[in-house]
């Protein structure tokens, strides 16, 4: 039975008058009007705290207004007036709460004191905050092997934090440090590190306003990173080249109107066109993408030979492998026809200086590093890294999940970086690499791994495979989650568990030298401080650096390490951090600059320190995907997972997709004309997905997902989209990208059947 879904196509810009009043709701949702409107004024400034949200780089001195409509949803869910007590916990058990949606459990406000799981109950009941980091060390220490704990981190985790955790760890005895790098751009470090000798984007902001033309892979930014939309505008504006590929169409890739430009506001107008040619190619296909319009560069000469023989090594090879590239298979793979690519590829000979983005519609695949090395090598070709507004742009998600990585949150950390940490603080730094996410899953699920500890995040919710993560959690003898709000890995536990409420990012932080600021490196490799405004959330929470230093106080009674001194003022820590991490030289006075400042990229000097000291040329032929379309017959749909415009990561601030016109409802998903009419369904038939992938016994393993409403969409036949968390049952912990691990949540081969459901939600 047919039940058509009323989706509001979305024919104005992006942002404009729609924005702010949307951004005026969240206030009004969380009760905190006149507070979170001061609030937000003092949002990406320097004298200010660093947004919550995303990790684009700030304009310091160009507005007053550093915010947008999602970093208002984050800042308003943070500084809201709700409240989860004592007593909510006294009147809801853990069952009841599990059985409640991710958007009911992020609306009930912040948490307010430390949590005990009571099993006789199941309910979480108080605890002292030294009976809790007692406890927490006794689990520990009572553990056969360091190794038998994982130290989890979320990317909105401070460097001052970050590097304490990271310490703790290490003195502890472990590098079990997985963290959300290793389900987002791990593919980014991986293939960067290995052609370019640095895993970090080589552009800056001011690189933007130089570029001629930008390539944007695989990302959404008016939903994902909309501050960016303001860059592309003024970009298009002056006539750069915009050239987005996307499977979806999406309306911040096509207009915006920018809400602090009074012209994009007035009645009647329709903002700035972003997009001058947007391409829809198949799911996963971008590396097809890449090697023709590569093919085009090389065949027509368009080459930069004196770039090319100066600074690269393996073009010979690399030209000979694109050359031989069959148009037909192009063609095939990327579901694009000869034409579109031309076109690009001319629109990127023109360009004399290039930048290329790309976000998680290209690291979440199995072929993720070749496609980000074919992204590279089509910079190589025309010498666009090291010159103004060019070079590679990954535009990575959680506000500081780059600064965590620079501060040694890795589970497989360098040489040198072990050496200067066990110099500075007198120990020996365990030299074996530690899991990763995959890794830790499948540790806990088989009893490797018993104490599970999360520095901020919702691990249950943002992995894959979820029965067994889920699974894989509840055998562990303790887990800890360190939150500002009630998420459902506090609902999906082990057999002890703990809640540590932690300040905001809003929030002042008073320690005994005084209110501390932190500091957080963007996308873009700007180090700067964040300083909080509102009073806490409660007189009960802890900022993150004191949870570290007092659980590491209480588990290493014997460490050298001057753990509580050093939290009294954060200057301290970040002396130490000076001294161990490259490119923090003189930390304190550099970061108390204007703006903060920016950690030397070799890239942008043409210098390349990887293992020849040149920048590779990687050959990456095209090989039949090893799942998908063609591959299972039984699943001839390829799903990719997608946020709504109403969440950020695994926080569902709402039950709304305005630019996809969706509205009150999550469980849908987008497919095209073509496929509703070959696969015998209506827009507004209820389905199930269900996800196949061949076990390692030879059989095939499926995985369901119930009750979706299907949307008839502007995407590619053979495609679906659909959002997560709800989808990540379907992606299995073997299903990942080569080499770099992440889950291949954009490649889920799936069939679609009849759902039994009466409704979706």
């Amino acid at each position: 039975m047919s039940r058509r879904t009323p989706i509001d196509v979305y024919l104005k810009p992006a942002g404009g008058w729609d924005a702010l009043r949307s951004s005026w709701q969240a206030l009004r949702e969380q009760h905190v009007g006149m507070k979170g409107a001061s609030t937000l004024l003092r949002t990406n400034q320097p004298a200010g705290f660093d947004c919550p949200g995303c990790a684009w780089p700030d304009r310091n001195a160009h507005s007053t207004f550093e915010f947008c409509e999602n970093g208002v949803k984050a800042v308003a869910n943070e500084a809201t007036s709700r409240r989860v007590t004592r007593e909510f916990f006294a009147t809801h058990t853990v069952s009841a709460l599990l059985a409640q949606d991710d958007h009911f459990l992020e609306a009930q406000g912040r948490l307010t004191e430390p949590m005990a799981y009571d099993a006789s109950v199941d309910r979480y009941v108080p605890i002292g905050w030294d009976e809790a980091f007692a406890r927490i060390a006794a689990a520990l220490r009572g553990l056969d092997s360091p190794d038998q704990a994982v130290f989890y981190t979320s990317g909105r985790t401070s460097n001052e934090a970050a590097f304490l955790y990271q310490l703790f760890v290490r003195e502890f005895g472990t590098n079990n440090l997985p963290d959300c790098s290793n389900m987002c751009h791990e593919p980014s470090g991986v293939a960067l590190v290995e052609q370019l000798g640095s895993g970090k984007g080589s552009v800056t902001l001011e690189d933007f306003e130089h570029a001629q033309a930008i390539f944007i892979f695989g990302q959404n930014p008016g939903t994902n990173h909309p501050r960016m939309l303001a860059e592309l505008r003024d970009a298009a504006r002056r006539g750069c080249h915009i050239v987005a590929f996307n499977p979806l169409r999406e309306r911040g890739l096509e207009r915006f109107a920018n809400p602090q430009a009074p012209a994009d506001m007035l009645p009647g107008a329709q903002g700035v066109r972003i997009a001058s040619e947007y391409y829809q190619p198949r799911i996963g296909g971008d590396l097809a993408v890449a090697t023709a319009m590569a093919k085009v560069v090389v065949e027509q000469g368009a080459i930069d030979r004196e770039f090319i023989d100066a600074h690269t090594q393996g073009f010979d090879a690399f030209a000979r492998s694109v050359r031989a590239a069959r148009w037909e298979d192009l063609e095939n793979e990327s579901g694009l026809t000869r034409a579109q690519l031309e076109q690009a590829a001319r629109t990127y000979i023109g360009s004399a200086a290039t930048i290329v983005c790309w976000g998680m519609g290209i690291t979440q695949h199995h072929r993720s590093v070749a496609t980000i090395q074919m992204l590279a090598n089509l910079l190589l070709l025309r010498g666009n890294i090291g010159r103004a507004g060019a070079g590679p742009c990954p535009v990575r998600g959680h506000s500081n999940v780059q600064g965590d990585r620079t501060m040694g949150i890795y589970e497989k950390p360098a040489a040198d970086f072990l050496d200067r940490l066990g110099a500075e603080f007198g120990f020996a730094p365990p030299r074996a690499h530690g899991f990763d996410t995959l890794d830790a899953i499948h540790a806990m699920h088989d009893g490797r791994a018993r104490v599970f500890f999360g520095m901020g995040g919702n691990f249950a919710a943002a992995t894959p495979d979820t029965v067994r993560t889920h699974a894989a959690l509840r055998r562990c003898a303790l887990t800890v989650q360190v939150s500002t709000k009630l998420n459902r890995s506090h609902l999906v536990h082990g057999a002890d568990a703990l809640i540590l409420p932690c300040l905001g990012r809003t929030e002042i932080d008073l320690q005994a030298g005084g209110p501390q600021a932190v500091t957080v490196e963007d996308s873009m490799s700007m180090v700067h401080l964040s300083s909080g405004m509102n009073p806490p959330a409660s007189d009960r929470l802890l900022s993150e650096p004191a949870i570290v230093a007092r659980l590491a106080a209480a588990t290493l009674p014997d460490s050298a390490t001057p753990w509580l001194a050093l939290v009294e003022d954060y200057d301290r820590i970040r002396e130490r951090i000076a001294r161990v991490v490259d490119g923090f030289e003189d930390f304190n006075a550099r970061v108390r600059t204007a703006g903060g400042f920016h950690v030397h990229h070799p890239n942008r000097d043409r210098q390349f320190p990887n293992a020849v000291g040149k920048a590779v040329f990687h050959v990456h032929r095209l090989l039949p995907p090893s799942t998908g379309p063609g591959a299972m017959p039984d699943a001839p749909l390829m799903l990719m997972t997608v946020r709504s415009h109403d969440q950020y990561n695994t926080t569902i601030y709402g039950l709304d997709d305005r630019y996809r016109g969706v509205h009150g409802l999550r469980r849908v998903v987008f497919i095209s004309a073509a496929d509703l009419a070959s696969h015998g369904y209506s827009d507004g038939d209820l389905v199930d997905l269900v996800s196949l992938w061949p076990g390692a016994d030879g059989r095939v393993q499926e995985r369901a997902v119930h009750g979706f409403r299907l949307v008839e969409y502007d995407i590619p036949p053979g495609c679906l989209a659909a959002y997560f968390p709800e989808t990540n049952p379907l992606v299995p912990l073997e299903s990942f990208a080569e080499r770099a691990r992440t889950p291949a949540s954009k490649s889920i081969p799936v069939r679609l059947r009849a759902s039994a459901s009466v409704a979706a939600s």
